[in-house]
């Protein structure tokens, strides 16, 4: 008797056939461990070789860890091999457990090796690659034993499909010779991350599928230092960045802060302007970085309602990290692997993280980059800057977003100094006037004025204007950030989450919508005037306080203060606010001018966390005129390279020191 079927059910037969038809398996990689290291081995291959002794290798799921060292005439020898092996000792993805017993030497002679004590206990697994192996010269190797290793097994490369040389580094190696390129995982166990990222093969990125093991930290990858070579063109070659979660990259969502506004959208189809500048620069993107709700103000821990702030590392190690480039911030302060991250500065998201956590930070003269594909704040107000530990990543990364920069090298020899300390009655206030007496002596200053904002307005502000900065100013920052975001972000996001969602609104943290409501509150003229006031500011300010100069570009400094003071995140706080008033910070807001922060010292204070003295970091702020970012970068570098400054450290404090709290997880 043959099997009958209804319609209905051969139809759904049908349907099933089709979809599993349709099915795709794919791999997305894989982690591994080598000795007590967690890897992320992706699943693409960075190229084939052809293998023409593999001999016995240890392997896991059939991938053994190799080490290559391009054979050149000039290092085919045992001893240029050693002093190879010996650079790449300062990498933190390769480790020795990529080598494995035998040594080489250049053709028939045996060349006395120098291998480091630190690896004579491991053995060596090496894959050289001979380069021009395909119709170009090839340089034979022949093994010789080396004392104090086991001979075991040479791998030598005959061929490769890549165009270009194979780096030099630690690699994964499969039988049928797929070489991998492993990324290290590291746990973000400061919550500065978001969502980890890797590469994929079409120049977009996806979301890591790589886990460690512990309570809400993800794992970020990142590849071994060896594979890149800076050059003129390649400034940022290696350098691990990180991006606030408010640039698009193509390939990953934006969350902006907001849960709602991540599942909602699709993934970015490109690059945002300023990331696709880094990348074109070679910078290595691990991870977008938390970000305060839509870029706006918020205080740990009770306005960070969607996500959790990051945790700033300094000092009882429970300060509030500052926003709204928060991740940014706590990231760049507690990895050492993490090189350089990307923030945004609106009234201060740069500069507070890089006061607060002892970091060089920037925010720029505005309009040196196009923000085409990052949520705006208020476009008259928003910039994309940095903050990192060394400034010469920071200016090789300010050469690569700022283009056409002017990068003078001959210094203001004036400074003036606003609300800055006169004695040296606190610690912070000793660091800052070390610095700038140290700083007066580098510059050969002859003038170091105390600026009175006020009184330079009352004497010389434009006819017709308020008497006083505060009359012109009080409104002006809220006013234009409430209006610019409700009509470019709120309003379209509202509009087509309730077209899908029966009318809903998405949740929303507590602080923008407490800005969101003030700028309803005002009539549509509100932003014209607020615009106007801004620039008259802007013109007075850049005529008479921070002048361009053809010979220094500005034609003074001007500094203040900012960092070392205690803002616990386990107090209860007051309700957001709205932003109103006129500070020192928002002086390069309204007046579009540069204003960096550099790290200057630490002061303690008694910790109600631990119950012992702890230390903050000092920080300085420089301002100089409009167009003047290069001379600031090459000034902070130059006042590094002669020991007025030093590059901040991760850990407790700026000088280092273990994080008082780590979560024990794999991968730290």
């Amino acid at each position: 008797m043959s099997p009958s079927f209804s319609l209905p059910a051969l139809a759904l037969l049908l349907a099933l056939v089709r979809y599993v038809a349709a099915l795709t398996l794919r791999s997305t990689g894989g982690t591994l461990m080598l000795g007590d290291i967690p890897y992320y081995v992706p699943a693409t291959p960075y190229t084939t070789v052809t293998v023409r002794a593999l001999g016995r290798l240890q392997s896991v799921n059939g991938l053994s860890p190799v080490t290559v060292i391009g054979a050149t005439a000039s290092n085919a020898s045992v001893g240029s091999l050693g002093s190879i092996l010996a650079g790449f000792a300062i990498d933190d993805v390769w480790n020795p457990n990529f080598l494995q017993g035998t040594s080489l030497a250049a053709g028939s002679s045996c060349i006395a090796p120098t291998i480091p004590d630190s690896l004579v206990s491991f053995q060596l697994r090496v894959l050289v690659q001979q380069i021009g192996s395909g119709n170009g010269p090839t340089y034979p190797l022949a093994l010789t034993s080396l004392p104090g290793f086991n001979q075991t097994s040479v791998i030598l490369s005959v061929a490769s499909n890549a165009s270009a040389p194979i780096p030099n580094g630690p690699y994964f190696l499969s039988a049928n010779g797929a070489l991998y390129q492993p990324l290290r995982l590291y746990s973000d166990f400061a919550g500065a991350f978001t969502q980890p990222l890797v590469p994929g093969p079409d120049g977009s990125y996806a979301a890591s599928p790589a886990a460690l093991p512990g309570i809400q930290s993800p794992a970020i990858g990142v590849p071994s230092r060896l594979y890149y070579t800076r050059t003129a063109s390649k400034p940022l070659a290696g350098v691990r960045t990180g991006i606030k979660d408010i640039y698009d990259i193509a390939g990953l969502k934006t969350s902006d802060g907001n849960r709602a506004w991540y599942g909602f959208f699709p993934p970015a189809s490109a690059n945002s302007v300023p990331v696709q500048r880094l990348i074109d620069a070679g910078a290595i993107l691990v991870g977008k970085m938390k970000t305060s709700q839509f870029a706006n103000g918020e205080r740990a821990t009770a306005d960070w309602v969607d996500y959790h702030s990051p945790f700033n590392p300094r000092g009882d190690g429970y300060q509030d990290p500052s926003s709204s480039s928060s991740g940014a911030g706590a990231g760049a302060a507690t990895y050492s692997w993490l090189d350089l991250t990307l923030g945004s500065d609106t009234g201060g998201s740069i500069r507070g993280p890089s006061q607060v956590q002892g970091l060089f930070g920037n925010r720029p003269s505005h309009g040196l980059v196009d923000l085409t594909g990052v949520m705006p704040l208020a476009p008259e107000l928003d910039t994309a800057g940095f903050l990192c530990r060394d400034p010469s990543i920071w200016k090789a990364a300010g050469t690569a977003l700022y283009a056409d920069l002017p990068f003078y090298n001959t210094y203001p020899q004036t400074i003036q100094t606003l609300n800055f300390p006169t004695n040296a009655s606190t610690q912070a206030s000793g660091a800052a006037l070390i610095f700038l007496a140290k700083l007066q002596g580098f510059l050969k200053a002859k003038t170091t004025t105390t600026l009175n904002l006020m009184a330079s307005w009352t004497a010389s502000k434009p006819a017709g204007a308020p008497a006083t900065l505060a009359g012109l100013l009080n409104t002006t920052y809220p006013t234009l950030i409430s209006k610019q975001q409700t009509h470019l972000v709120r309003d379209p996001f509202y509009a087509a989450y309730a077209a899908v969602h029966d009318g809903r609104r998405p949740f929303v943290d507590p602080a923008p919508l407490v800005r969101w409501a003030y700028g309803d509150s005002l009539p549509e003229s509100a932003l014209e005037q607020a615009q106007t006031n801004k620039t008259i500011f802007m013109t007075w300010f850049n005529s008479n306080i921070l002048r361009n100069d053809s010979t220094t570009c500005s034609d003074s400094l001007l500094l203040y203060t900012g960092g070392s003071n205690t803002a616990y995140r386990n107090e209860y706080i007051q309700p957001p606010s709205v932003p109103f008033g006129f500070s020192t910070s928002r002086i390069s807001v309204f007046a579009e001018v540069p204003d960096v922060v550099v790290p200057v010292g630490q002061a303690s204070y008694r910790s109600t966390i631990t119950n012992h003295t702890e230390v903050l970091p000092v920080t300085v702020d420089l301002l100089a005129a409009k167009g003047c970012d290069g001379m600031l970068f090459n000034l902070i570098q130059d006042l590094t390279a002669a020991g007025i400054l030093e590059i901040p450290q991760t850990g407790q404090t700026i000088a280092g020191g273990e994080i008082l709290l780590k979560r024990g997880m794999v991968g730290l």
